[in-house]
């Protein structure tokens, strides 16, 4: 007979998030668009987590729009994450290259800014590592 295991046995349910490197050409080459969430005071990629049977597309243009407040076309998917979330809970996030076809930024309590930036000052200003390695798998 087998016991139950307890609930902090358990292994925790993985949490999914979906968001986008939102990209556009500079007279210099590429930029990618940058949020700063006023309640990590960091600097990231838009996402966010899956609302319930929503798609991992779907969530990740939904994620971008409600950060950014523009609206994207998806491109190719990019190389995602996995790490702990600050609860200690494994998540796993997918990303695509998104392109803008609309839309104005408006800061909100979760998102106070975004910055376009060249990819090279993107990698500096980004405050988690495993960002950069989706942002250099935009390839620009």
């Amino acid at each position: 007979m087998s016991a139950t295991p307890s609930e902090s046995e358990r292994p925790a349910a993985i949490v999914r998030a979906s968001g986008g490197v939102v990209w556009r050409r500079a007279d210099d080459g590429v930029e990618v668009l940058l949020v700063h969430r006023p309640r990590y005071d960091d600097w990231s990629l838009p996402k966010g987590k899956l609302d319930a049977g929503e798609s991992d597309e779907d969530c990740a243009r939904r994620e971008v729009q409600e950060e950014t407040g523009l609206t994207c076309r998806l491109g190719r998917e990019l190389a995602g994450t996995a790490y702990r979330d600050r609860h200690g809970r494994p998540k796993e996030v997918r990303y695509w290259a998104m392109e803008v076809i609309g839309g104005e930024f408006t800061p909100s309590d979760e998102v106070d800014r975004v910055r376009w930036v060249a990819v090279d000052d993107a990698r500096v200003m980004l405050s988690y590592a495993h960002d950069q390695a989706v942002l250099d798998s935009l390839g620009a």
